[in-house]
């Protein structure tokens, strides 16, 4: 089978992504799950060729080098596809996923209406988290594309690789790619500012010179939105925190609570009503509460608990009743619940109405009688103005 037979057979299946490894037959991720294609083992001739097909004599000399490379490939008639090359056991591996050339908006991601009112920000940082494929630059390209249909900014991403392609719209909007447009993150960063840009696009945090560019363009005036690979609220703050030095760490964490617009964590899970998948997420928006778990860390563990109490006023959720909300609405089962929740224990009291606060359990997107659905037997379906010195070491524009 072809490196192209295999990618019509992986839109076919709407698979999201096609792993390739010598010795092993193709294997395609469907609503989560790996399955086999019908073909037979990849030989290294094979994967040989297949890398030979991807990649350009330049990128084959680097690929070569470093063993490893990140690159974004589209294909006439079959679409756009993100692509990962290593080096496995001496042989060569490839990790395809599909992605789509249009930009789906919040509805069709199944996404809270906050995230509207968040990417309304025109200054401060928000960060989106998540495991590998849990959908984190589709909920960000939903955010670039609501800005570019209603702002007139000029917006600069940098990602590794391009995605998403953008077309102007009210905004214009410079898209540049590690590798092949500049050489790294913190490097397109350092003259980012020179481009006058209004928000700024970080396609993921990797360093320490990435992150402190990070938080001095939001500190700066700019909206910057970007990723980092953690769990949940609590965890991402940690890991910022941790970038840095330990004699730094206070004067980050004001630094933070005074950037930070939102942290934004995400996780897909199996839908029950029909084949396919549905985000579940966690929501922080910042208030003085909140600003002031984040500059005390004795209180950081605190922030969870203003979430679920913030659902209501502010839009905020845990993941738990992110949950719950897509179980009332029938979207995922009573065991994929089960298996996703926070404290498991805790979420089976709350169906069987055992504990109380309901109206922080609420979906607060919904109207009318559907938020009261029954669910017998659990199987129905302030420091804007406050002055801070920066950190040293940090970049200086």
């Amino acid at each position: 089978m072809t490196l192209k037979q295999m990618l019509v057979e992986m839109l076919n299946r709407k698979a999201s992504d096609l792993h390739l490894r010598v010795g092993i037959r193709p294997h395609l991720r469907v609503n989560g799950n790996l399955e086999q294609i019908s073909a037979e083992p990849v030989t290294i001739d094979q994967m040989d060729q297949f890398v030979g097909q991807i990649l350009t004599e330049k990128q084959l000399d680097r690929f070569n080098r470093k063993h490893e490379m990140d690159l974004a490939l589209s294909v006439a008639k079959l679409g756009r596809f993100r692509i990962n090359l290593f080096r496995q056991r001496g042989t060569s591996g490839i990790a395809i996923r599909a992605v789509n050339t249009v930009v789906p908006d919040y509805d069709e991601l199944n996404l809270p209406s906050i995230l509207k009112k968040i990417a309304n920000e025109r200054h401060g940082l928000i960060i989106i988290t998540g495991t590998t494929g849990s959908g984190k630059s589709t909920t960000m390209a939903s955010m670039i594309e609501q800005i570019n249909s209603q702002e007139p900014l000029n917006i600069l991403t940098v990602e590794d690789p391009i995605e998403y392609i953008y077309r102007d719209k009210q905004a214009i909007i410079s898209q540049r790619e590690v590798g092949g447009d500049t050489e790294s993150f913190s490097s397109a960063l350092r003259y980012a500012f020179r481009q006058d840009p209004d928000v700024i696009l970080i396609g993921e945090v990797r360093d320490l010179e990435t992150m402190s560019i990070a938080l001095t363009a939001a500190d700066t005036g700019h909206l910057v939105i970007t990723t980092l690979h953690t769990l949940n609220v609590v965890e991402t703050i940690s890991r910022i925190v941790s970038f840095f030095p330990p004699h730094q760490h206070q004067q980050i964490r004001l630094l933070l609570a005074g950037t930070i617009k939102s942290i934004i964590c995400q996780r897909l899970l199996t839908r029950y009503d029909f084949p396919g998948v549905v985000p579940a997420l966690e929501v922080m928006v910042s208030t003085g509460a909140i600003r002031e778990c984040i500059m005390d860390p004795e209180k950081t563990m605190e922030i969870p608990e203003l979430m679920e109490q913030g659902k209501v006023q502010y839009g905020m959720q845990t993941f738990d009743q992110s949950i719950m909300d897509l179980f009332k609405k029938g979207m995922i089962s009573f065991e994929e619940a089960m298996a996703a929740a926070s404290n498991p224990d805790d979420f089976d009291l709350r169906l069987k109405g055992i504990v109380g606060a309901a109206d922080r359990w609420e979906d607060s997107d919904a109207e009318g009688p559907s938020s009261e659905r029954s669910i017998e037997g659990g199987k129905d379906r302030g420091l804007g103005g406050t002055s801070r010195e920066m950190p040293e070491g940090f970049s200086q524009f």
